[in-house]
C-alpha cells in the first residue's frame, strides 16, 4: 500500500479530466485525484488507506452488497477492462448513482494496481427511478455502462419476459422514449409483446398496439420486415411507411408510427445463435433530435445481448417444462384401500427456479401391505428428475420382491444408487396394515428427510422422529432402524418434502413449527381440504421458497 496523499499515476487524473481512483491488488483505496474527492464527497485522508468495497460500494436502498454479489469488487479480482454503474455512498451519508470504468493499471513500482474511473449520472438516490432526458446524447463512458449493465441484467435472469422488460428499462429514456419489441414465437408467427412508452417520469404500456402481427413477408424490403428475416439494422421515419403498403406488417408499422408520433427510429434483428428472434424499435417523438447511426450501432449491440439471452430463457424454460412434464407423468396414480384415505399434491418450483426431484409413491405389496414412499433426490434439473424415476422404479421391485421390513429394503436402496447415476436421496419408506382389529399399523424407516407428521382426531400433532438413519448416497452403509406405532382412529399422517417447510426466508424448524401448527387446526377437514390448505398455509404464495414440493396424505377410518 502506498502512503497517503502520494501523487497519483503521473499525468493520468489530469489527462482525463474525471475522477479517478486507484486500488491496490488487496482493494484498498491507493490514490485519488480531486474530482473524485468532490464527486465521493470525501478527503484524500478519508479515502486513502480504506478498503473501496466496504467504504463505497452500496445498493440502492443504501446497503453494502456482499463481495460475491458486487460487480465492482468481482472486476477488481478478475483484472480485467469492465465498465458498469451502481450506487455508493459519500462522505455525507448521502447516496449517488455513478457510472464506473475499471482498468487494470501496471505501476512503476511493479505492483499489480486498478483504476477506476467515475462519471456521475447526475442524479442521486431519491430521484433514482427519473432517468435522463429521452435523446439526451450519451457519452462513451455511458454507452460502456449501459453495455455493461445490459449484459448484467440480461444474464441474470432465465425469464424472457423479465429480460425484455429489462431491456426496455434500461434503453428507455436513455436512448429513446419509445420501445417496441416483436417476437417471433415457436410456431413463426409474429405477436407485438411490448409498446411502452416514457412520459412524465413514469413508463407506460400501451396494450392496445400490442398483440398479434400479420406474417412475415419474404420479400419485403420495408425495415420491421428485413429485420424479422435478420437483415440490416435501419433508421427510419414516418415516411419509410406513408406510401402504399406492401404488405399486413407495413400497415402496423404505419399505425404504430401515427398513433406515438415517432419522428425516428432504429429498427434492429433480435438474433439467437440459430435463427431470428425478434426485432427492437426504438423511437423519439418528444422534443429531442433524431436517431444517429452512432445511436443504431448502440442498439445493435443491445439487441445482440438480447438474442443471447433470449435463447438461453427459452432454451431454459424448454428443459424445465420437459423435466416438469416428465416429472408429472412419472407421479403415480394413487391405490384405492378400503378403509384407507389417501391424497397427493405436487406443487413445481417457482419460475425462477428449476425443476427439482421431489417425488411420492403408494402402492400395494404382493402380501397385502400398503408401501408409502417420499422422497428428494438431490437435483435441480432434468437429470434429477430422470434420477427420481429411476429411484422409484428400483424401491418398488425390491419392495415387491423382497418381503423384508423397510429398513432392510432402504439398505438394498442405498447400494443401487449409482446405478440410477444420483449424488444423494433423503427418503421415507413405509408400509402400513390392517390387524384383525381393525386398527392400522405404520412401520417405517428414515434416510435423512424430514419426519412424516401425526396429527390426531383431537389436534394434537407429532412428528414421528424414531427410525431416523443417514441419506442415500453418501458411499457408506450406516446402520438402519426400523420404527412402528399403531396410528389411533381418525388420524391424519402427512409425508413431504423439504421444499414444503424450508426457505431462503426462514431455518427449517420455522417450518416446522408452522407445519404442525397449521396441521393441528386442520384436523377435522376432510383430507383432501386438509391437504390443499396445508400446502397453501405452510408455505404461502409469498415466501421466498426456490424448491418443488410432494405431499402424501392419509386417514384412518
Amino acid at each position: 500500500m502506498r502512503a497517503a496523499g502520494a501523487a497519483p499515476p503521473a499525468g493520468l487524473p489530469d489527462l482525463l479530466g474525471a475522477a479517478v481512483c486507484v486500488v491496490d491488488r488487496h482493494g484498498v483505496i491507493a490514490r485519488v485525484n480531486s474530482h473524485a474527492e468532490r464527486l465521493l464527497g470525501r478527503d484524500t485522508a478519508d479515502l486513502v488507506g480504506q478498503d473501496a468495497h466496504d467504504l463505497l460500494h452500496r445498493d440502492q436502498h443504501g446497503q453494502p452488497p456482499t463481495r460475491a454479489g458486487c460487480p465492482i469488487a468481482r472486476a477488481f479480482s478478475a483484472r480485467r477492462a469492465q465498465a458498469g454503474s451502481g450506487w455508493f455512498e459519500r462522505g455525507d451519508g448521502a447516496l449517488v448513482e455513478l457510472s464506473w470504468l475499471i482498468a487494470p493499471y501496471a505501476a512503476p513500482s511493479g505492483d499489480a494496481d486498478t483504476v477506476v474511473v467515475f462519471a456521475d449520472h447526475g442524479r442521486a438516490a431519491d430521484d433514482a427511478d427519473l432517468p435522463r432526458e429521452p435523446g439526451a446524447v450519451l457519452s462513451e463512458l455511458e454507452r460502456l455502462a449501459l453495455l455493461a449493465e445490459t449484459t448484467t441484467q440480461l444474464t441474470s435472469t432465465l425469464d424472457s419476459d423479465e429480460a425484455l422488460n429489462r431491456l426496455v428499462r434500461l434503453a428507455v429514456p436513455r436512448i429513446a422514449d419509445w420501445a417496441v419489441v416483436d417476437l417471433i414465437t415457436e410456431s413463426d408467427e409474429v405477436e407485438r409483446s411490448i409498446v411502452m412508452h416514457y412520459e412524465d417520469g413514469v413508463l407506460a404500456a400501451r396494450e392496445d398496439l400490442q398483440g398479434p402481427m400479420p406474417p412475415v413477408p419474404a420479400d419485403s424490403p420495408m425495415p420491421l420486415s428485413r429485420a424479422l428475416r435478420g437483415a440490416a439494422s435501419t433508421l427510419v421515419t414516418p415516411q419509410t411507411y406513408q406510401g402504399p403498403p406492401d404488405s399486413g406488417i407495413a400497415i402496423e408499422q404505419a399505425r404504430l408510427f401515427e398513433a406515438t408520433g415517432m419522428h425516428s427510429a432504429a429498427i434492429a434483428p433480435i438474433r439467437g445463435l440459430r435463427d431470428v428472434l425478434g426485432a427492437l424499435t426504438l423511437g423519439r417523438s418528444r422534443q429531442c433530435g433524431p436517431l444517429t447511426s452512432a445511436d443504431l450501432s448502440l442498439v445493435e449491440d443491445l439487441t445482440r445481448r438480447t438474442g443471447l439471452a433470449l435463447d438461453n430463457a427459452r432454451l431454459y424454460q424448454r428443459q424445465r417444462k420437459v423435466a416438469e412434464t416428465m416429472q408429472r407423468h412419472l407421479l403415480p396414480q394413487l391405490p384405492s384401500i378400503p378403509g384407507l384415505g389417501m391424497a397427493a399434491r405436487y406443487l413445481p418450483a417457482p419460475d425462477e427456479s428449476q425443476v427439482g426431484g421431489d417425488w411420492y409413491d403408494a402402492f400395494t405389496l404382493a402380501d397385502g401391505m400398503t408401501a408409502l414412499a417420499i422422497g428428494d433426490v438431490v437435483g435441480h434439473d432434468l437429470d434429477a428428475a430422470a434420477g427420481m424415476a429411476q429411484m422409484r422404479s428400483m424401491l418398488r421391485a425390491y419392495a415387491w420382491s423382497h418381503h423384508e421390513p423397510p429398513s432392510a429394503i432402504v439398505r438394498r436402496l442405498d447400494g443401487s444408487t449409482r446405478l440410477a447415476g444420483v449424488p444423494m436421496v433423503t427418503l421415507v419408506f413405509a408400509v402400513m396394515e390392517r390387524g384383525a382389529d381393525g386398527m392400522w399399523r405404520l412401520t417405517w424407516t428414515n434416510a435423512g428427510h424430514p419426519p412424516p407428521l401425526l396429527v390426531t382426531q383431537d389436534g394434537r400433532a407429532s412428528y414421528l422422529t424414531d427410525g431416523h438413519g443417514m441419506l442415500l448416497g453418501t458411499g457408506l452403509t450406516p446402520t438402519r432402524t426400523d420404527a412402528s406405532i399403531t396410528l389411533p382412529p381418525r388420524s391424519t399422517l402427512a409425508f413431504y418434502t423439504d421444499g414444503l417447510v424450508e426457505s431462503r426466508a426462514r431455518p427449517i424448524d420455522d417450518g416446522l413449527g408452522r407445519l404442525r401448527k397449521h396441521a393441528a387446526s386442520l384436523a377435522h377437514r376432510p383430507l383432501a381440504a386438509f391437504t390443499d390448505l396445508l400446502l397453501e398455509r405452510t408455505r404461502p404464495a409469498g415466501d421466498k421458497n426456490d424448491d418443488d414440493v410432494a405431499i402424501l396424505t392419509l386417514r384412518t377410518p
